[in-house]
This record gives structure tokens, sequence and C-alpha cells, in this order.
């Protein structure tokens, strides 16, 4: 009896798992979750960013400039960890804070030149993460990858 057993692609480099291991979902979905985290974490760090930082950054850019409520509501960044995040991306010059004039107790955050500048970088560098992580599927399969990916995130109230 083989001290391995073929994974999908045929390879035998890796220990024997037990069949209902290797054919439960769940359990594989966080396995490449944590892989692909770990890849993401690695690399952003690299570049003197973190996820939050992406995630505040990329909504910025896309919605405008928002309060610290609105950012916390759009990534599901906690509003007591979007503080911290606010600050440090100030602190780089990456976005600044203005006081809204419909509400003076409330800032309004924007994204700076310096931040969208790092925001171009971040983004190519999660594009190579991305290939990188999704290098064993065809434009195909990374398409329903994704499709099926955001039912379940959906599905469990984490609508992005």
């Amino acid at each position: 009896m083989s001290d391995s057993t073929p994974d999908m692609t045929g390879s035998t480099d890796r220990p024997a798992t037990a069949a209902r291991l290797r054919n439960l979902g769940t359990r594989l979905l966080s396995l490449a979750a944590i892989q692909s985290d770990r890849l993401v974490n690695e690399e952003l760090a690299r570049a003197g960013a973190r996820k939050w930082h992406y995630a505040v950054l990329a909504t910025l850019e896309e919605f405008g400039p928002a309060s610290q409520s609105e950012l916390s509501r759009r990534t599901g960044i906690h509003r007591s960890d979007m503080v911290a995040v606010i600050n440090e991306l100030a602190d780089h010059g990456r976005v600044e804070r203005s006081p809204n004039p419909a509400d003076r107790r409330q800032n309004i955050i924007a994204v700076t030149k310096e931040g969208h500048r790092l925001l171009l970088k971040l983004d190519k560098l999660l594009a190579e993460v991305e290939n990188e992580v999704l290098a064993p599927l065809n434009p195909s399969d990374r398409e329903q990858l994704t499709r099926l990916l955001t039912a379940l995130v959906d599905h469990h109230g984490h609508h992005m």
C-alpha cells in the first residue's frame, strides 16, 4: 500500500489523506482560504500595507469621500478598528480628513494622490497573488469559482 495518494493533478508528493477529509468542501475551502490569506498578507506587508488599508482605499476610490461610519459599513471593518486604519493611512499621507460641512462633529475621509498611487500598486500586487493562488484553474474555472464564492458570501449575509 502506498504512503501517498494522487491528488487532483495526479501528483503523489503529499502524504495520504482520509477520503472524507479530501472530499469535505468546507475543509477544502478553509485550507484554500488559509493559503490565500497568508500569501495576501505577506505581499501586502512587503508593500507596507494591510488588507484593511486596501479595503478603505478601494472603497474611497470607487465611492468617493466618506465618513468613518460609512467606510465601516461599506468595508465590514468594525467602527472601533476603522479609527486605527484611518490613522495609519493618514499618518502616511494616503488619506486626509476634513470636517463634514453638514455635521462638524464628523470627519470626511478622502484618498490622496499618495493613496491613489498605493492603491494602484496594491491592485497590481493582489492581481499577481490571485494569479499565483488560482494558477491551477483556467479562466472559466476562475469565473465559476468567483460566482460560487460570491453566492456563499451573499447567502451568509456578508454582502459585498
